[in-house]
């Protein structure tokens, strides 16, 4: 009998604080004894006139479509499914589609057999596995860019989602016998968090971006090597029905592992896990994503572990001020104190501070600049930079959090190291008397991946006026450093939204905003 063996590389990725990197060789065992001949198959399962191949698919390989009992760092061991077909290259060159695969044993499915029409006389044939019919001497292979997974730590969409592979088919008596040898890539994303508003919201989808192509449809060159032809996407979505659960605070594949085939290369990701809660928004159901970004080498027939830990960003209520007071505007009466800061949109009772309390606003109306809270802020010539050319760019969806609840919505600026030509003595029109500009040309675009650290991001914390809080999740209102001259009750801001950025010398100093150092 002959013996086929199988090499197949393993990259582990853990997500989390950092990246770390780990690769396993394994060579799969030689195949067994029950690997069937094509001597031993019954009659009736052998059309007339028909050529049997025989595929093995072998223990902690990536052979086929159904992808069981993975263990992350490791291989998996797999099952042929009754659904799956080959192409062979007959005699005549010609490409043959198989009868879907016969299993002759329900308790070993590691094996399989296919029987096709058509002369195979030669000592080997051509064999390959794809999801896209070969109608000429070009096969192909189609990378779905959206993929749809049915249950957790399920892979019995790989066939239909792109997984392919080629394989030689040595002549053994009157069949032929092959091993597969798969050219897509995969990955297994496995989720998990401490954060008790993602532990009580569902995994909807993942989003796979990349600033290159992932999907779309490849050709197959005969020593499978996959070349994009058509449809390029640089983004996969992988669907999870109704969601899977993401309440494991350690990695745990059978509550939301989640698979993806990819085109194999050097890919850096975004990936976006899109979360559905239904309890923590004050609005009612939001949607927002939590989102990574890791660079990985997708090898042709290796399974990729990406952890990760999907704990939003959380925000204290600790940073709105009046305009450089010396306290910040709840000091003393904080929400998680048993104050009565309002935490919702709308709420609060009237507050007034007036000096010397350290909570009211610092006053004058001539070469005033903040030497309290409001001095570790941008100056407005600073804002300008940010507004005009910091290339903003709204994020309607990554999630956060606040003073007990779950929000989403920010804005993308480029760090002022990464601005031509950025000043704090000069505004971005070279002047130095600034006034009210606005930016309504917005990217609605993130950032690409492998630039995504020339930026920083703003959530939209809105602000408090009479002591009422407003626009949390829907404008960000941030105070600079200076006034204009000669102006009693107002000092310059940056505020945003999803239409447009602006700086403005107008807004009351009585108001809390948030206070922050602009990276």
């Amino acid at each position: 009998m002959n013996k086929l063996m199988k090499r197949l590389t393993i990259s582990s990725v853990m997500q989390g604080m950092c990246y770390s990197f780990a690769a396993l060789l394994l060579t799969s065992s030689c195949a067994n004894d029950d690997t069937v001949q094509e001597g031993k198959q019954k009659k009736s399962d052998i059309p007339t006139g028909s050529t049997v191949f025989t595929g093995t698919s072998q223990p902690e390989a990536t052979t086929r479509t159904a992808i069981l009992n993975h263990t992350k760092g490791t291989g998996a061991s797999v099952n042929w499914s009754s659904s799956d077909k080959i192409w062979v290259k007959d005699d005549a060159g010609t490409w043959q589609q198989s009868a879907t695969a016969t299993i002759p044993s329900a308790a070993n499915q590691s094996f399989a057999t296919f029987a096709l029409s058509g002369t195979y006389t030669g000592a080997s044939h051509d064999i390959i596995y794809t999801n896209t019919a070969v109608s000429g001497s070009q096969p192909q292979v189609e990378i779905k860019t959206t993929q749809t997974q049915s249950a957790p730590n399920n892979f019995d969409h790989a066939g239909e989602s792109g997984d392919c592979g080629i394989a030689t088919g040595v002549k053994l008596g009157r069949g032929y016998n092959f091993s597969l040898n798969h050219k897509a890539s995969y990955l297994c994303l496995i989720p998990r968090t401490n954060n008790e508003y993602v532990k009580r919201s569902k995994l909807i989808k993942v989003e796979i971006m990349s600033d290159d192509d992932i999907a779309g449809t490849y050709n197959m060159t005969a020593d499978g090597t996959l070349t994009l032809a058509s449809g390029g996407s640089k983004t996969i979505t992988v669907t999870t029905g109704s969601g899977f659960a993401i309440d494991n605070t350690a990695d745990d594949m059978s509550k939301n592992a989640t698979y993806a085939v990819v085109a194999p290369g050097t890919h850096t990701f975004r990936i976006r896990y899109w979360l559905r809660n239904t309890t923590d928004n004050p609005d009612g159901i939001i949607e927002g994503t939590v989102s990574k970004i890791v660079t990985l080498n997708c090898t042709a027939g290796s399974i990729h572990d990406i952890t990760s830990n999907l704990n939003p960003f959380d925000y204290d209520g600790d940073h709105y001020t009046e305009w450089d007071a010396q306290e910040q505007y709840w000091k003393g009466d904080e929400w998680n104190k048993g104050g009565s800061q309002p935490t919702i949109n709308g709420n609060g009772n009237y507050l007034l501070h007036i000096s010397p309390d350290p909570r009211a606003y610092h006053g004058g109306d001539h070469n005033v600049v903040a030497t309290n809270l409001c001095s570790i802020a941008p100056n407005a010539n600073e804002m300008s930079w940010y507004c005009m050319h910091g290339d903003p760019r709204w994020d309607a969806d990554e999630l956060w959090t606040t003073m007990g609840h779950l929000y989403k919505g920010g804005m993308w600026f480029l760090k002022h190291d990464k601005i031509s030509g950025y000043s704090k003595t000069l505004a971005y029109n070279g002047r130095n008397d600034l006034y009210s500009i606005s930016n309504t040309h917005l990217v609605q675009n993130l950032p690409s991946t492998t630039n995504a650290n020339d930026y920083f991001y703003l959530p939209a914390l809105g602000y408090y006026a009479d002591g009422k809080l407003y626009d949390v999740g829907k404008q960000g209102y941030y105070w600079s450093s200076n006034i204009m001259d000669f102006d009693e009750t107002t000092a310059f801001l940056l505020n945003f939204s999803n239409t447009s950025a602006d700086v403005n010398p107008y807004f009351m100093r009585q108001a809390g905003l948030r206070v922050t150092a602009f990276e």
